[in-house]
């Protein structure tokens, strides 16, 4: 299934489940923002492999995650804060760069993850996780936990902990569930963090 999406190209790579706390400021997202609240249409996360988030539009990595408004306010510094909640991987088909340098793709959306139980050798990680989350403020305070769910576990660790974002990104393309949890093993044993 296809459909055309905004995307918002960005320093970071969030998985489906995920949350992602934003500032708007610059006019073309606020008028994404403002036409998906609207529509209630879905907004296109996915990692700048060239350029910048400002400025003219950035070359993008082919695969993001589609996202929902959750949350919005106006904060005190007059800026628009929102959060993003993600939903589906896709893949982008083709994509065109408005005059305006918003980015409009169609996108074909991806299979999601089979569900996979946290195996007793990856405990270690959930541990880890927990402690992260209970430090942060909402909305990752008050998410819903599955520390059980080894691709829930996996992808907030990814998301949260300061790993090079190519290596998020190779993280975040991997089809299975068990094959990221090696992956993430390895990296954080080479890190000292294991």
């Amino acid at each position: 299934m296809t459909q055309i999406i905004p995307l918002f190209p960005l320093k970071t790579v969030l998985f489906p489940r995920g949350f992602l706390p934003l500032r708007i400021f610059e006019p073309r997202y606020l008028d994404m923002i403002s036409g998906c609240m609207k529509s209630g249409s879905g907004i296109g996360v996915v990692l700048i492999r060239e350029g910048r988030e400002v400025g003219h539009a950035a070359r993008t990595y082919d695969v993001g995650t589609l996202t929902q408004i959750s949350y919005w306010h106006k904060r005190a510094d007059g800026l628009l804060g929102i959060t993003l909640s993600g939903s589906q991987r896709f893949r982008i088909l083709s994509h065109e760069v408005r005059p305006n340098q918003l980015v409009q793709a169609e996108v074909e959306l991806l299979p999601a993850m089979s569900a996979c139980s946290l195996d007793v050798q990856y405990q270690p990680m959930a541990v880890m996780l927990e402690k992260i989350i209970t430090q942060l403020d909402p909305p990752f305070s008050t998410m819903d936990t599955r520390y059980d769910d080894g691709d829930w576990v996996s992808a907030r660790l990814i998301e949260l902990l300061p790993l090079p974002l190519q290596s998020k990104q190779e993280l975040f393309l991997l089809e299975d569930v068990s094959t990221r949890l090696q992956e993430l093993e390895k990296i954080l044993s080479e890190k000292g963090l294991w």
